[in-house]
């Protein structure tokens, strides 16, 4: 008897060559794109470049042609100067009290107006609302004669609450929480007034911590705004203790005549930090209440 001994066929590989990763050429409108975004960056961040390189100089290298955009030899003696010609501090002091009074009442002046212009029925609804929306194309330049009349009339002329009361009442942020609270579930509220809650209680326990995204970009955009605003502390205050940061930093104009242009510029940057702080902290609160109505 024979034992027959079958051998497995021979298995062949084939090896394929190895596949190359072909790179995704950008299209003319995506360069266009990216072209247009870089022009815009340089148009942007090139003045800012500007005066911080030349906050650096000495006053001999201020004027140098052609500029150079890096100081061969940085000197931070603008900065001393300007703190030794203004009182920094106390600029500081009641810019940071204003623009965050201002910012707040904003923020809560706002909450509560778009909340009754979106979940409350009163008469006459539709026709207050588009007053407001009016005001927003009066420019301040018209309404600061009779704002400063008012101001004097209550006795409050070259105080820092001049500057804070007036600026409370905001009209974008009136119509940009009521937008925002349209936004939300309305079978929210209907809940909670089965539950027995008032429209009070409704806002505050309900609405007004799903709004904070939108809050946040009131209280952001209130800062940066009045935290550089010039035309109403010029005209509402008198005396330098109630000056706020821009309105002292004029003081250092007198640096041009002496071609000290490094010492105003040093000014300048001292008086963006601030500002640039903010922003950096809130850019995500703010880019959240940009988009939040996207995935609706």
């Amino acid at each position: 008897m024979t034992t027959a001994t079958v051998t497995p066929p021979a298995t062949t590989t084939s090896t394929s060559p190895p596949q190359r990763r072909t790179r995704a050429v950008p299209t003319p409108s995506t360069m266009a794109r990216i072209a247009f975004l870089v022009v815009a960056a340089a148009l942007t961040l090139g003045p800012v470049i500007w005066t911080v390189s030349t906050s650096l100089r000495s006053p001999a290298e201020s004027f140098t042609l052609p500029p150079q955009l890096i100081p061969t030899d940085p000197d931070l003696t603008p900065y001393i100067q300007v703190f030794s010609q203004i009182n920094m501090g106390l600029l500081t002091l009641n810019s940071a009290l204003v623009t965050g009074f201002i910012a707040v009442g904003q923020m809560l002046t706002a909450a509560l107006a778009g909340y009754a212009f979106a979940r409350l029925e009163f008469r006459g609804r539709s026709l207050w609302f588009s007053l407001v929306l009016a005001t927003m194309m009066v420019p301040v330049q018209v309404t600061i004669v009779p704002v400063f009349m008012i101001i004097r009339g209550m006795g409050l002329s070259d105080t820092l609450l001049a500057l804070i009361l007036p600026a409370i009442p905001t009209a974008f942020g009136t119509f940009l929480m009521r937008q925002y609270f349209l936004g939300l579930p309305v079978e929210l509220g209907e809940a909670a007034s089965i539950d027995g809650a008032g429209p009070w209680r409704t806002f505050a326990s309900i609405y007004a911590p799903l709004a904070l995204p939108g809050l946040a970009i009131i209280g952001i955009l209130a800062f940066n705004f009045h935290w550089n605003e010039f035309f109403r502390p010029l005209i509402l205050t008198i005396s330098e203790q109630n000056f706020t940061l821009p309105l002292g930093l004029v003081s250092l104009q007198g640096n041009m005549g002496t071609g000290s242009i490094s010492v105003v510029l040093a000014g300048v940057v001292l008086s963006m930090i601030p500002a640039l702080v903010v922003f950096l902290f809130g850019q995500r609160p703010l880019r959240e209440g940009l988009t939040a109505g996207v995935s609706k």
